[in-house]
C-alpha cells in the first residue's frame, strides 16, 4: 500500500497540498487574527501584539450545534476580547470576509485547524498564514518520524515514544520513568464497587455578565430563526478564559491526578464526570498550551516524590499519553491522510444517523447504557472517552451508520469536538471505516463489555447476556449482526478471525440477523 505524504501518494508525482505549506513561524509587526480556537497567548507573537477577533454568524448558522458548544465558544471569543482591550479588533458580521476587507494593516494568523478554513486564509493575499500553534509536536517533527512508514506503521504508540523522548517527558535519561513506556494494563479497571467516583467534584467556572450577553443572542437569534441548536442550555460547564482553564488544571493536578488512571475507561450512572480532567475543550479552545499542561503534570509528579507521597505513575503516564500522545497523533493524522480521509468507508455502512440520535433523545430509548450517555450528552455537552467510543461510537458501528455523517454528528455534539479531532477518532478508530490505519480491529463489542466496565445494567431491561428475543441486548445481539454483516471484509485481518469462526457455532445466528435487520435504527 502506497504511504500518503503531506496528501499526496508516494510515487504519483502529485503537488504537495498548499495547505501544508512550510509556514514561516512568526510575522513581526503584523496584527494576528485569532480563530475561536487560538485564544491563548501563544497565539501570539509578543504579549503586547495587536490582534483581530472575529464572531462570524455564519459558522453557527451551517451547522446544528449542541446549544452549549455554541455559548462555550462565544463566550470564550468575547471573554479574549475584553482581555485584549484596546489592543485587538473585535468584529462581529455575518461573515469572516465581511471583517477582512475592513482591515487596513498586515494580517497574519496562524494555521487554522480544518481543511476549509485553511483554504480560505490562503485564498486572502492579505493575510500571512504562519506555522500552527497549539500541540505539542510540530509538523516537521510529525513528517519525520512518519518518513518510510506506510499507513499501517503509524502507530500512536511509536508517535508517543519519540515524542516523550524528544520533549525529555517522564524520562530517566534514555529509558522512561518506572521502566516501562504504557501503564494502560493497569488502567482498566471497572468502576468502583460502591458506585461513588473515585476523585472529589471538580471545580466549576462562574457565569458573568458576558455569558449572559451570549446566552440573549443565542435566544435572539434562535427565535428569529437564523440558527438553530441541539441539546441543553447551561449553565457554563467549562472554561472560557485562560485563567479558568488555568484553575481547573490546577484543580485536577491537585485533587484528581492521582486517582484518575484505574478508573479512566469505567463508567458510571451517577458519576459522569469520575477523576477525568474535563481539560479537552480549554486545550481545543487554544486556552491552555498542552506542553505546559505535560510539563506541569510531570512536575507534579516528580514534586510527589521528592516529598515522599509519589502520585501513582499510572495516572499521571495515562494522563500525558492523552495530551501528547493521543490528542497530537489525531492533529497530525488529519492533515497527512489527506483530505478524503474522511470520506472513507471501508465497512460500506449506509444508514442515516436516526432522528431520536441526532436530537440527543434519551426519553426515547429503553437501553440504560445509551439512554443514559445520551442524557448526559444532551445536558452537558460532553461525555468522557469510553461512552464515545463503546457505547455510542460502537452502537453506530454495529447498525453502520455512515462514518461521515456519525463523524459530523460527534463534531456538532460535543464541546469539545472539531473537525480535526473526529475524523481520525470516528473515521478511524471508532468506525474502522479506514479499514485499519488506525485501530488494527474494529473497536466492536457485546454487551459483556458494558456489563463489565459500567453500572448500566443493572435493572436494564435487556440482558447482556441474550441476543436473542425481547430482552435481547442491543449490543450483544448488534455485535453479532455486525460480523455477519461484515465478514468478507474483515475476514483478512487476523485479529477478527476468532470472532468471525465464532459466527459458525451460533445455531440462531439467522433470527439474531433478521431480527436486528427488522430493528435497524429504532431506539433500542
Amino acid at each position: 500500500m502506497a504511504a500518503i505524504v503531506d496528501g499526496a501518494v508516494e510515487g504519483e508525482g502529485r503537488r504537495p497540498d498548499p495547505a501544508l505549506a512550510d509556514f514561516p513561524d512568526t510575522a513581526p509587526g503584523s496584527r494576528r487574527w485569532c480563530f475561536a480556537d487560538q485564544l491563548g497567548p501563544h497565539f501570539l507573537d509578543a504579549a503586547q501584539q495587536r490582534g483581530l477577533l472575529i464572531e462570524s454568524r455564519a459558522v453557527f448558522a451551517r451547522r446544528r450545534f449542541h446549544r452549549q458548544k455554541a455559548h462555550l465558544v462565544l463566550s470564550a471569543l468575547r471573554h479574549r476580547a475584553a482581555e485584549l482591550g484596546d489592543r485587538a479588533e473585535f468584529h462581529q458580521v455575518g461573515t469572516y470576509a465581511e471583517a477582512l476587507d475592513r482591515v487596513r494593516e498586515p494580517l497574519s494568523v496562524c494555521a487554522p485547524t480544518s481543511w476549509r478554513s485553511r483554504d480560505f486564509v490562503l485564498s486572502r493575499p492579505d493575510v500571512q498564514v504562519l506555522a500552527a500553534r497549539g500541540f505539542v509536536s510540530s509538523r516537521a517533527d510529525f513528517v519525520a518520524w512518519a518518513a518510510g512508514r506506510g499507513q499501517q506503521r503509524l502507530l500512536m504508540e511509536d508517535f508517543y515514544r519519540d515524542a516523550r523522548r524528544r520533549h525529555d517527558v517522564l524520562m530517566d535519561g534514555a529509558r522512561p520513568v518506572g521502566g516501562r513506556w504504557n501503564l494502560d494494563e493497569e488502567n482498566r479497571q471497572p468502576p468502583p464497587a460502591d458506585g461513588r467516583s473515585p476523585a472529589p467534584a471538580p471545580w466549576w467556572p462562574e457565569e458573568d455578565e458576558i455569558d449572559e450577553e451570549v446566552r440573549a443572542d443565542l435566544d435572539r437569534w434562535e427565535a428569529a430563526g437564523d440558527v438553530s441548536f441541539v441539546g441543553d442550555d447551561g449553565p457554563r460547564l467549562f472554561p472560557a478564559t485562560r485563567a479558568e482553564a488555568l484553575h481547573r488544571l490546577r484543580d485536577f493536578l491537585d485533587t484528581r491526578l492521582g486517582a484518575f488512571g484505574p478508573h479512566e475507561d469505567a463508567m458510571l450512572r451517577d458519576e459522569r464526570w469520575l477523576a477525568h480532567s474535563l481539560l479537552s475543550p480549554a486545550l481545543n479552545l487554544g486556552l491552555l498550551d498542552p506542553l505546559d499542561v505535560v510539563v506541569r503534570a510531570e512536575q507534579r509528579y516528580r514534586d510527589s516524590v521528592a516529598d515522599g507521597d509519589p502520585l501513582p505513575l499510572n495516572s499521571v503516564e495515562g494522563f500525558v499519553r492523552q495530551v501528547m500522545g493521543w490528542r497530537d497523533y489525531t492533529w497530525h493524522l488529519y492533515w497527512h491522510l489527506g483530505r478524503d480521509f474522511r470520506d472513507r468507508n471501508f465497512l460500506a455502512a449506509r444508514r442515516a444517523v436516526p432522528h431520536w440520535l441526532a436530537g440527543l433523545d434519551d426519553t426515547a430509548v429503553d437501553a440504560a447504557c445509551l439512554s443514559d450517555v445520551l442524557g448526559d450528552l444532551r445536558r452537558d455537552g460532553w461525555v468522557h472517552h469510553i461512552p464515545r467510543l463503546m457505547v455510542l461510537g460502537n452502537y453506530a458501528l454495529q447498525r453502520g451508520i455512515h462514518p461521515s455523517a456519525m463523524t459530523d454528528w460527534f463534531h456538532e455534539s460535543f464541546v469539545d469536538g472539531y473537525e480535526w479531532v473526529m475524523v481520525a477518532n470516528v473515521v478511524g478508530m471508532s468506525q474502522h471505516a479506514d479499514g485499519g490505519v488506525l485501530a488494527t480491529k474494529p473497536y466492536a463489542s457485546g454487551g459483556a463489555y458494558i456489563d463489565r466496565m459500567s453500572d448500566y445494567c443493572r435493572g436494564c431491561r435487556y440482558d447482556p447476556r441474550k441476543r436473542l428475543g425481547d430482552d435481547a441486548c442491543p449490543y450483544t445481539a448488534g455485535y453479532w449482526a455486525f460480523l455477519d454483516r461484515t465478514r468478507d471484509r474483515l475476514a483478512g485481518n487476523h485479529r477478527m478471525r476468532r470472532p468471525l469462526q465464532g459466527l459458525d457455532r451460533l445455531a440462531d445466528l439467522e433470527a439474531v440477523v433478521e431480527q436486528e435487520r427488522h430493528r435497524g435504527t429504532t431506539p433500542p
